[in-house]
């Protein structure tokens, strides 16, 4: 078994990197959806791998979750990718420019087949939007929340579409660090949220190491 651990920043995985067992790596692509998706595909070029994992930190639009809570991403897609007419947002599905179920899309998201990676028991499945500019506003909290996803990161749409582009068997699991707010970091559980995530990765990749 051969495991790769994607994270945008080394702090997020710092802990796991102390513990992590002999079958797995870190690669640490930067942060943003073009840093992602360059480091992804040009290491997966020339690496193989049974399983790639996103592991991440990520806002969360459902205050049903509490913060600290381990999710994966089943299908993720594009927070701002379009243009604004006047107050609207036009997404490049709206524009035309993209058809929802084009290249590897389904539905205007970009999945991740369960089917093809090992487990994580009772973990929570949601989905979620990838964004450049995180959300802090009253009017941006109102109009990416109508989108009716769970989570929001800066990398999760890209490390999909790199791996599906791949075809690797993989998996974006992110720890919610904070709700969707107009920006209020006092408010923020993101030393929980590492913690949380390092705990679960240590333990997840040694059982499947063996």
């Amino acid at each position: 078994m051969k495991i790769l651990v994607v994270a945008a920043t080394a702090a997020e995985v710092a802990q796991f990197g102390e513990k992590m067992p002999e079958c797995a790596r870190i690669l640490v692509t930067g942060v943003g959806p073009i840093a992602t998706a360059w480091a992804v595909a040009d290491h997966l070029a020339r690496h193989q791998y049974d399983v790639v994992i996103q592991a991440g930190v990520a806002g969360t639009f459902d205050s049903g979750l509490p913060l600290g809570t381990l999710v994966r991403v089943v299908a993720d897609t594009y927070g701002d990718l379009g243009a604004e007419d006047h107050d609207n947002y036009l997404s490049v599905f709206d524009m035309g420019l993209l058809l929802p179920d084009d290249a590897l899309h389904q539905q205007g998201m970009l999945p991740a087949p369960l089917h093809n990676t090992p487990t994580t028991g009772d973990m929570p499945q949601v989905t979620g939007i990838t964004v450049s500019t995180v959300t802090g506003s009253v009017a941006t909290v109102a109009r990416r929340a109508a989108m009716g996803h769970c989570t929001e990161s800066m990398e999760g749409a890209a490390f999909h579409y790199a791996c599906l582009k791949a075809g690797v068997p993989f998996m974006q699991v992110r720890a919610l660090s904070n709700y969707v707010t107009p920006r209020d970091r006092s408010s923020w559980k993101m030393k929980e949220a590492i913690i949380a995530l390092n705990d679960w990765l240590i333990a997840y990749t040694t059982a499947l190491c063996g």
